[in-house]
């Protein structure tokens, strides 16, 4: 009697596609051959413990999901102290950012492979599991590799019953291509719920997001949708690391010896395709930086507005950590005028007496001071030609570059945060003189921080106009910069412009 039953798709004879194990049970060849998430080792061959490079990975997670780090801090750190480099660190960068920015994603999927919700799963193994998905869904790691080195290093940190799970979860998170993944969690959801899961952004922010589109001009309702998706997909996408070349300290030419390439929208910015900056003398030295061209090219705008009156007194009210206001220090060092850069507490403060070293040691004149930039204007009233108010915000803009913000920010830290930015503008407005402008500036696009803001500052204060600021943002040949929205403000995109989504509306302060 034969073992394999006589129920082919066609009614004949299936053939080989079946056999019996030493049970009885029946299986699929498929099944039999399937290296999908399943280790060639036998158990006792398999490795106790994980590869440095994703142990390194699933530390950094959990010091930001458990200490409430920052990657872009304590990743550089651990790959240092561990010395790794090359290769090797950016896969742990990959494993790190990626894991980070796509973590909404990755829970709808595990919780339906898992069978419970992701905040039923114990927090470390949870982080485990999110590295394996990131490798199997994302990554060009072989689905086998994925899941046996993701079950070692569950072994490793997470115990030998964690490790079980942890198998178990991926074998079935590999059954599927991640394009089956987003039909499976995004069915039945209302089109932006379905976004905010697929595209791994919390659903306020999707919403928030939505409407900046809309409200700074650069989408009609009949494209706004198009937009979004290409917007939300610009922010899980790794970004270049950027560098400016600080005037008269460094220039482009430099770094691009140093192996960057000249930037085509900052007339002082350059872009390194790989490697570290630190390694770059002109960055050690503090002539040269990273920074997002988006706040090189807000700090380049206040500085070529005009205003009259020859050595002048520029102020940035909230200057920490430094790199705008040591652009500013160097652009004001060209005009003879000088910069004064306030910051709320002696530990920022510090960061920008760091990022202005270089300056400092050229002769460039800076004044740095420690003060609440909300009592500047009532202590120091009508006294600055040009001041930059870049004020605290959500960060919105920067979820590229931050992947962890998305998770750490929720609806209800708008309206302190959108009280605060209208304090600082007060402030900025009492302490500019007649004739001088202001620049306000967020590294968000809500408009309960953007348009919001300024529009009651200007209720409040008759003797302020606002001033079309898209006019002094151009690139580094000198033109037009495309796509800034209708005006007057300037609204700048990652999907658009490939920078931050840096706000900057330019308002003037008249003699009435």
């Amino acid at each position: 009697m034969s073992d394999r039953p006589n129920h082919g798709a066609d009614g004949s004879d299936s053939g080989d596609s079946w056999y019996r194990n030493a049970r009885g049970r029946q299986r699929p060849d498929a099944r039999r051959t399937s290296d999908r998430a399943r280790s060639a080792q036998a158990p006792s061959q398999r490795r106790r413990t994980g590869d440095p490079t994703r142990r390194i990975a699933w530390e950094v997670l959990r010091d930001v999901h458990e200490n409430g780090a920052y990657a872009n801090l304590a990743l550089p750190k651990a790959l240092r102290h561990k010395r790794i480099d090359g290769r090797d660190a950016a896969f742990a960068s990959e494993l790190v950012y990626g894991t980070l920015r796509m973590r909404g994603f990755y829970d709808k999927v595990i919780e339906h492979a898992a069978g419970r919700g992701a905040a039923q799963i114990d927090p470390p193994v949870l982080d485990t599991i999110r590295l394996g998905a990131h490798q199997l869904l994302a990554m060009r790691v072989p689905s086998h590799a994925a899941a046996s080195e993701t079950v070692a290093l569950a072994r490793e940190v997470n115990g030998a019953g964690a490790a079980g799970f942890t198998n178990a979860v991926l074998r079935r998170i590999s059954e599927r291509t991640r394009e089956e993944w987003v039909a499976q969690i995004t069915a039945g959801r209302q089109p932006l719920d379905a976004l905010a899961v697929e595209h791994s952004h919390p659903e306020w922010i999707v919403r928030a997001l939505r409407g900046a589109l809309v409200g700074s001009g650069v989408a009609s309702s009949e494209t706004v949708d198009d937009q979004l998706r290409r917007l939300l997909a610009a922010d899980n996408e790794p970004a270049d690391v950027t560098l400016v070349a600080r005037p008269h300290l460094a220039t482009v030419e430099e770094l691009v010896e140093a192996g960057a390439t000249a930037s085509t929208l900052s007339p002082f910015g350059a872009r390194l395709p790989g490697g570290d900056p630190g390694a770059i003398r002109a960055v050690r030295e503090t002539r040269a930086a990273v920074q997002d061209e988006g706040s090189q090219l807000l700090a380049i705008a206040l500085a070529s507005v005009p205003v009259d009156g020859d050595q002048q007194e520029w102020l940035d009210l909230c200057a920490g950590p430094g790199g705008k206001a040591a652009l500013l220090a160097c652009l004001a060092a060209e005009q003879d005028s000088v910069l004064f850069a306030n910051e709320v507490s002696e530990h920022r403060t510090e960061l920008v007496r760091r990022t202005m070293d270089a300056a400092l040691r050229s002769g460039i004149e800076v004044m740095i001071g420690t003060g609440d930039g909300r009592d500047l204007g009532r202590e120091e009233p009508n006294t600055y030609d040009k001041v930059l108010v870049d004020a605290p915000c959500t960060g919105l803009g920067a979820l590229r570059r931050r992947p962890e913000a998305r998770w750490r920010k929720t609806a209800a830290d708008v309206p302190p945060l959108a009280t605060l930015q209208g304090e600082l503008l007060d402030s900025a407005i009492a302490a500019t003189r007649p004739g001088g402008v202001i620049g306000y500036a967020t590294c968000s696009p809500h408009t309960a921080e953007t348009a919001a803001v300024v529009a009651d500052a200007l209720k409040r204060h008759p003797e302020v106009v606002q001033e079309d600021a898209r006019p002094y943002f151009k690139d580094a040949s000198g033109k037009q910069i495309a796509d800034l929205g209708d005006g007057p403000a300037v609204q700048l995109w990652p999907h658009l412009h490939d920078t931050d989504a840096m706000f900057f509306a330019l308002l003037r302060k008249t003699d009435n």
